[in-house]
């Protein structure tokens, strides 16, 4: 069993893949011994998350006000909590190939740079397709995995339970800072921009109003503690099959059970009560609709836990589908990299064909900007659409770039 575990340091934003014998386009779990529901949930939170992304270039809100357009964007949220957190495993699973905690370290924090670099420059440019560096920068995703990867570096050369107890009090405890109030954005200076950086999130000037703004999406806390309880779970992913699934099913169930309980007495865990009505939204969306920025306690709950539970329950998966998705969970980062150019070229052809032009609005900053023109806004039908072709598209490329990435020994591909 050890080289079976160790094989699923599987590629997660920056951790390589383990090269097998499997090829990317005749991928067979049972053939090759993989815990192939790493991948498969990896994949499908991948394809999950380009629905939220085709929404922004939509011009639907977030959340709202229909059930459709709510859903659409709350089954999302389990995107950013599996990626971080399963960045985390994949980085201990390597360090077990790797078999040197220093090696293991530098890995990491050269790792993390290079994600920081991508969020700044490459992906800036896919989303606004402008270039006015000038005035904004967005701290997303891909910039709070580089980041975590860099804090990340030096917790490895503590014991595996260590991290863990790290990793769950930042998760459990960083909602008491919800009862301090850190003031308006940017009102402290120096002090208040590390706070958005660390927890608070926002927008943060530099100089003059006109001046650079970093728009922090992604606050380090709590995301540091998820990649840190994701390193821990790598531990239970190298336990033998019957044990890793009963400690899988016991995490993820309790984990869900403990939102539902938490949610209910709604008092600690999120900053947002879901039982003092608000507006015309129903209940059930006031109950779903935790904190993701910075993410609460109750959303990491709400999205882990599933996420946990499920890891068991996919190791047989078999037939398209899973391939499919275990082909997008292989090699995310690339997913990740060609799906937001995709996007925001599939909307230019949405919009031609909609109005005879252009929208003005796409050369915006995306995802933080202005609501779309009116005469522009898609419906729920065409963004789906749109999403279809767009997963389409990024199937034949992934299987392209697999099987590239499977027979070369590029330094350079393995950053990718």
């Amino acid at each position: 069993m050890s080289e079976v575990k160790i094989a699923n340091s599987s590629s997660s934003f920056g951790v390589p893949t383990a090269r097998g014998v499997e090829s990317a386009s005749h991928y067979t779990p049972a053939a090759t011994g993989r815990i192939v529901s790493l991948d498969i949930i990896r994949g499908a939170v991948m394809v999950l998350m380009a629905i939220d992304h085709v929404r922004v270039y939509s011009g639907l809100p977030a959340g709202g006000p229909t059930a459709g357009i709510f859903f659409t964007r709350w089954i999302t949220n389990y995107c950013a909590p599996a990626f971080l957190f399963l960045a985390g495993t994949a980085a201990y699973l390597h360090g077990r190939k790797l078999n040197d905690r220093n090696a293991l370290a530098r890995f990491l924090a050269v790792r993390g740079v290079w994600l920081v670099i991508l969020e700044l420059s490459v992906l800036r440019l896919a989303w606004t397709f402008n270039f006015d560096w000038a005035h904004q920068n967005m701290a997303g995703v891909i910039w709070a995995i580089g980041w975590c990867f860099v804090l990340l570096a030096p917790m490895v050369h503590l014991p595996t339970r260590a991290v863990a107890a790290i990793g769950i009090a930042i998760i459990a405890l960083h909602n008491l800072a919800d009862y301090a109030n850190p003031g308006p954005a940017g009102a402290g200076g120096a002090l208040s921009g590390l706070m958005q950086v660390l927890y608070v999130g926002g927008s943060i000037p530099a100089g003059t109003e006109e001046g650079l703004h970093l728009v922090v999406l992604y606050s380090i806390i709590p995301w540091i503690g998820v990649m840190a309880a994701g390193y821990a779970f790598g531990a239970v992913m190298a336990l033998d099959a019957p044990r890793r699934r009963a400690v899988c099913l016991r995490i993820g169930i309790g984990a869900t059970v403990l939102f539902l309980v938490l949610r209910a007495v709604d008092g600690y865990g999120d900053p947002r009560q879901w039982a003092p009505p608000r507006g015309s939204m129903p209940a059930l969306f006031r109950f779903l609709a935790t904190t993701k920025y910075p993410a609460s306690l109750l959303f990491l709950l709400m999205t882990l836990g599933p996420t946990i539970a499920l890891v068991p329950l996919l190791e047989t998966a078999r037939g398209w589908v899973a391939r499919t998705l275990a082909l997008f969970g292989r090699v995310p980062l690339f997913f990740y990299l060609v799906h937001i150019p995709l996007i925001h070229l599939l909307a230019v052809v949405v919009s031609v064909l909609m109005t005879g032009g252009v929208a003005p609005w796409l050369f915006a900053d995306h995802p933080m900007t202005g609501p779309a023109p009116a005469d522009y806004v898609w419906g729920l039908g065409r963004l789906y659409l749109v999403w279809a072709i767009a997963v389409a598209i990024l199937y034949v490329l992934c299987r392209w770039y697999a099987s590239v990435k499977a027979r070369s020994r590029s330094v350079l591909l393995s950053y990718l």
